[in-house]
């Protein structure tokens, strides 16, 4: 019996069909990435309307599948010819030791192509060979088709039906590359690596920033950052994820001498938007992401966001600012980052003991008269180390 792993995918059935083209081509690379880094074997991925099907007889690659972004679900699946009788006696054969006295069953069934049949006929069919099956081996059979205790599905197309009892949901997104590159501003938090796992979801190749506050933070710091960025890396195989490391102790340094103690976080956030406009031009990159969540901190009151952006024509992205943080917790103990963003570190010993929380919108601007802002990020960018996470 052949075995295929049935992938289905979303929005990418709605965009025109140059673009749908190039999604599925990048999704099945992006497949075959993650089969290969988990190790599970194959021996082909084939696309057709509608689907994908991976052919492998190792049931890992419904799961290796379903964290692919782009995938809406999979489904493990076994094949047969595109009959009701072929169908039936598959359905039958996968319900016998599935089915047990006292529990009901439905069939789940669906067509797709040119058959002399209905969806519902081969539903009718499939359950009167599984009836059938159940009687012969002194079940009572019991039809529920709004509650039942076990389904068979049943996804009938042209030339082949397959035939399942599970289905895997996906992460869903669009397929990571196909919407260009963004820089992500990112620490060791809980936030600003789900930030940038949500954008990877939206098909963002990420390029990461992390601006190293030493000597206003320790070793620790910087060790759960790229522990996060190595998990992220799990999820984009045949992505290596590219990792500047910026000196920022020096920007610091400059700030509490020179300006106001409480300004302290905002002329921090918007130097380090500079820096990364600064690599962004470097790399083609078209956005900056960062996990700013609306009031959640100081910095991120509405008036300190406005501040920090004041006179700066920067694009930001900022995908969880509607999120509280009990939603962010719940996605990063999904994506397997928050083990590591609880790791306690010794925290920013930059930050004032009474930092603005009610910024005016040019309050900023005075502040940097101050200093040489320009020789800050001149100095920062230039001295930036470059490296990758690789699977």
């Amino acid at each position: 019996m052949e075995n295929v792993i049935i992938v289905r995918y979303g929005e990418l059935a709605l965009k025109s069909t140059g673009v749908r083209n190039w999604y599925e081509k990048t999704l099945v690379n992006n497949i075959s990435a993650m089969l290969e880094h988990r190790d599970v074997p194959y021996s082909r991925i084939a696309r057709e309307w509608g689907r994908v099907f991976i052919e492998s007889d190792d049931v890992r690659a419904a799961k290796a599948a379903a964290d692919v972004f782009g995938v809406v679900s999979t489904s493990f699946a076994q094949v047969t010819d595109a009959s009701i009788e072929s169908a039936g006696e598959l359905c039958a054969r996968l319900a016998d030791g599935l089915i047990s006295e006292g529990q009901s069953f439905a069939i789940r069934a669906r067509r797709t192509g040119n058959h002399s049949f209905s969806s519902r006929d081969v539903g009718m069919k499939c359950g009167d060979a599984v009836w059938t099956m159940l009687e012969s081996k002194g079940i009572t059979p019991s039809v529920d088709l709004t509650a039942p205790d076990k389904e068979i599905f049943v996804e009938m197309r042209q030339t082949k039906a397959y035939v399942f009892t599970e289905t895997i949901e996906g992460v869903g997104g669009l397929p990571l590359g196909t919407q260009g590159k963004m820089i992500s501003l990112v620490s060791g938090g809980i936030d600003s690596p789900v930030a940038t796992w949500l954008m990877m979801k939206r098909g963002v190749e990420v390029i990461s920033v992390y601006c190293n506050n030493s000597p206003y933070n320790d070793d620790r710091a910087h060790k759960r950052t790229t522990d996060c960025m190595k998990v992220l890396q799990d999820w984009c195989p045949g992505h290596p994820l590219k990792f500047y490391e910026v000196p920022h102790g020096r920007s610091l340094g400059v700030f509490i001498d020179k300006c106001s103690k409480n300004k302290t976080c905002l002329l921090c956030k918007r130097t380090m938007y500079r820096i990364a406009e600064r690599i962004m031009k470097k790399e083609g990159a078209s956005g900056i992401i960062t996990g700013s969540s609306l009031g959640q901190v100081a910095s991120q009151t509405t008036s300190n966001m406005y501040a920090e952006l004041y006179g700066l024509c920067i694009p930001l992205y900022h995908p969880l600012i509607g999120l509280d943080k009990n939603e962010i917790i719940d996605i990063a103990k999904k994506i397997g980052t928050y083990d590591v963003s609880i790791r306690q570190t010794g925290g920013c010993q930059a930050v004032p003991l009474h930092p603005e929380v009610k910024a005016a919108y040019d309050s900023m601007l005075a502040e940097e008269a101050k200093i040489d802002m320009d020789d800050l990020v001149d100095v920062s960018v230039e001295k930036a180390s470059v490296s990758y996470f690789e699977t």
